[in-house]
């Protein structure tokens, strides 16, 4: 991030009392809390999560320092499900994220697409550009399709994220084309999906740390193994001449 760009030093320092007031909110909202699934807590540590996010990139950005608080993921802080028992009416809400790893593929498979549709030349440029290529094939494959043939189109999968929302009825067509991606009501989630490389590094640490103390106890039974095989050594004034 350029200079121009960073964070002054009075953001960051409003931005960690945000974070201090945040705090006291939520404590204040535990000790005033009148069940388990108080909505009034599940605000206050929303806001709590969100000013500690906002805080950290604001340090990273400015001094390149880290906070050491992990913020929980928004699985985790769903609230129970307070939506119709039995929905009429159902939103599927989906994020992939990829990263164009290999331009060149993206642009070859966009020129065919281009020659197939543009036969007579028009629109020819199109697909001379990653921004130009990317319109052309999202417009021409499904989401899904692209998803099961990213490698094919130079791109590499990221994250991904699906939530399904009940609804008591559909929304009226066209209604939400404009804001598509609001913020849902938490409370009107029926399940979510979420696919991270971050879950699969955690397993892999979970299992390198396994096999660190598999090969651990395995030469220590080797090295017990040679030590009977060996027996104990005997010194010279424990011999006895015949």
């Amino acid at each position: 991030m350029s200079d121009a760009a960073q964070p002054t030093a009075a953001e960051v320092r409003a931005a960690a009392e945000a974070v201090k007031t945040a705090l006291d909110r939520h404590l204040a909202a535990v000790e005033r809390r009148t069940g388990e699934d108080d909505p009034a807590v599940y605000e206050a540590f929303n806001e709590l999560a969100a000013a500690a996010e906002a805080y950290d990139e604001l340090l990273y950005d400015r001094y390149d320092e880290v906070t050491p608080f992990e913020i929980p993921g928004a699985d985790d802080s769903l609230p129970p499900y307070a939506g119709p028992e039995e929905p009429n009416a159902l939103s599927v809400l989906i994020r992939r994220d990829y990263a164009v790893v290999e331009p060149q593929r993206l642009l070859a498979q966009a020129q065919r697409v281009e020659a197939a549709e543009f036969e007579d030349g028009a629109d020819a440029e199109a697909s001379g550009t990653v921004h130009g290529a990317l319109g052309l094939l999202f417009g021409e494959f499904e989401p899904d399709e692209i998803a099961s043939r990213h490698k094919e189109f130079g791109l590499e999968e990221g994250d991904s994220t699906l939530w399904v929302l009940a609804a008591d009825e559909p929304a009226e067509p066209g209604e939400w084309l404009e804001t598509p991606f609001e913020q849902p009501d938490p409370q009107q989630v029926v399940c979510r999906f979420d696919v991270s490389s971050v879950f699969d590094d955690d397993l892999d640490d979970d299992e390198d740390d396994e096999d660190d103390e598999d090969d651990a106890e395995a030469e220590l039974v080797e090295d017990e193994e040679e030590d009977e095989e060996v027996g104990p050594e005997r010194s010279d004034a424990d011999r006895v001449d015949r």
